[in-house]
């Protein structure tokens, strides 16, 4: 993806939800990460930069009353993931939401979103530090 252009804070994503494709009910994969402006599908197949989807996340009914939401996103980016050749990372820019799934989208935010840790420790890190 070459130099990280983001403008709002991405995290984590700690709980199994799944994204399908709203026309044909096809799984696309599920969130890895996400910000307020958007989400990382893991995908088993690579998907067309640009293109444009309906989607529907569903599995939010232990955060809302709804049991999913709908929204339009694109695709800002493919690439294959770099320790698991079998997934593609795909970044999706939210388009279109209306704001009652906004408000469960950014729930799921607040809620399943982890800070992203250092990927190194010092000796503190360790009992035997």
């Amino acid at each position: 993806m070459g130099s990280d252009k983001r403008k709002l804070s991405r995290r984590n994503f700690s709980y199994y939800m799944r994204v399908l494709d709203k026309q044909s009910g096809e799984l696309l994969g599920q969130i890895a990460d996400i910000s307020t402006g958007g989400f990382r599908l893991e995908s088993a197949k690579p998907i067309a930069v640009g293109e444009t989807f309906e989607l529907v996340i569903d599995q939010v009914g232990q955060i809302s009353p709804k049991s999913y939401i709908t929204f339009s996103a694109r695709i800002r980016w493919c690439q294959r993931d770099p320790y698991d050749p079998t997934i593609y990372n795909v970044g999706f820019q939210l388009l279109d939401m209306t704001p009652a799934d906004y408000d469960v989208f950014v729930t799921m935010f607040n809620s399943y979103g982890v800070q992203n840790q250092a990927h190194h420790k010092s000796n503190t890190d360790y009992i035997w530090g």
